[in-house]
């Protein structure tokens, strides 16, 4: 299965992952999905909002047990962040089957759509609307770069935009979700164990700051004459690692936009974006309050007007403490050691921190030991992948098997 994916959206300069959602290399990794289903006798189906679904039992009966993750990407992503839960979904699958498991609960696998926000700048799309947290409405406004709508998208792809909405029926039959992800970070690597537990998603967002000025000749224009935006624009990005490092959080700006975009021009706006994330509310409120006055400071400096959106936020995110404890004293009992499995908080959004306030979830972390992610460097060992899988199987017959 990993060789099967992995040439699909791969740029073969950066060797990193262009999976957008609604690309064709979006479609092809759907394909894929859709032919591991029918593999093993599956019922496969693509619910309202463009998730796919991949049943053992009947979908209907309620009180299923659902694990999976995503299979888009950043641009220049890398080979695991979502893949690897959606490839040891259907490895911990052949894996129970082996064992002889015999299930009392329906199981389904599945892979929610534009999960990194990469083309549209929101995360999470497909388990957003599915959970309601993203109304039809907004979810037209949304636009790439190109300014091709999301309806637009889907529609070339082959779906139909009209059904997109919140999908109660379909969580009501759920009784679990367990997500598998890469580690991004290196906190197992440090702890020696291969697998571990989610406790929390932090709470974070992202915020756009416009910095107008104006255009000018980059050779004729005095230095002292200038409105150029790309000096404020430049002194936040130092403030907000400064702030960050005093609070113990985490803010980054990844993402710019120029205009002009001339090399001999100065700008006229500067557009950039904020990803903040922090351990808790009070702390992430600090760092980005602390940005913007730094930021609102610079631009008064140098006489630049600035606006600051708010386009994306998720609070905190306690994983089912119930659900969680469960898979530890499932892990507990099939290694036989008696020991505790590491149980370690994330600075990442996932499908599953959305799902949690309608479902009960839980996610498992695999040993990422370099703690990249975002990029081709990303990597987890093969023995540790399939310590994963493992893990997951166990997990999976203990909840869905009993």
């Amino acid at each position: 299965m990993w060789a099967d994916l992995a040439p699909i959206g791969r740029d073969p300069d950066s060797h990193g992952y262009r999976r957008s959602a609604w690309t064709g290399a979006d479609a092809d990794c759907r394909t894929w999905f859709q032919e591991q289903a029918e593999t093993r006798g599956l019922t496969y189906e693509t619910d309202r909002n463009g998730n796919q679904w991949a049943w053992l039992g009947d979908p209907t009966a309620g009180d299923a047990v659902v694990t999976g993750s995503h299979l888009d990407s950043v641009p220049d992503g890398g080979a695991f962040d979502g893949p690897l839960g959606v490839v040891s979904s259907f490895a911990a699958l052949d894996e129970l089957r082996a064992r002889g498991a015999t299930f009392t609960k329906p199981l389904a696998i599945t892979n929610f759509g534009d999960e990194e926000g990469a083309r549209f700048g929101l995360a999470c799309v497909g388990s957003r609307l599915t959970a309601g947290k993203l109304t039809r409405e907004a979810a037209y406004e949304l636009r790439d770069a190109d300014g091709v709508s999301l309806p637009e998208a889907m529609e070339a792809a082959g779906y139909d935009p009209s059904t997109i909405g919140a999908d109660p029926e379909r969580l009501a039959r759920i009784g679990a979700f367990v997500e598998l992800h890469v580690e991004q970070g290196r906190a197992l690597d440090l702890s020696g164990d291969a697998v571990g537990i989610a406790s929390a998603i932090w709470p974070h967002g992202r915020w756009r700051f416009d910095f107008r000025g104006e255009a000018n000749h980059a050779g004729t224009t005095r230095l002292v004459d200038r409105r150029d935006p790309m000096l404020s624009y430049a002194e936040t990005v130092l403030a907000a690692r400064r702030e960050a490092e005093l609070a113990g959080a985490v803010a980054t700006f990844g993402k710019i936009a120029v205009e002009p975009n001339g090399v001999n021009a100065i700008p006229s706006l500067v557009r950039g974006w904020l990803d903040s994330r922090a351990a808790d509310q009070d702390t992430l409120d600090t760092v980005v309050t602390a940005i913007e006055k730094a930021a609102r400071e610079y631009a008064d400096r140098h006489g630049i007007d600035l606006d600051v959106v708010r386009e994306s936020f998720t609070p905190v995110v306690e994983l089912e403490h119930a659900l969680r404890d469960e898979l530890g004293t499932i892990l507990r009992e099939h290694t036989g050691q008696g020991r505790d499995i590491p149980v370690l908080g994330t600075g990442a959004g996932h499908d599953a921190g959305i799902l949690s306030e309608s479902i009960p979830t839980a996610m498992l972390f695999v040993r990422n030991p370099t703690g990249v992610s975002h990029s081709p460097a990303e990597y987890a060992a093969e023995d540790d992948c399939l310590a994963g899988v493992r893990a997951l199987a166990d997990v999976l017959e203990g909840l869905a098997c009993r």
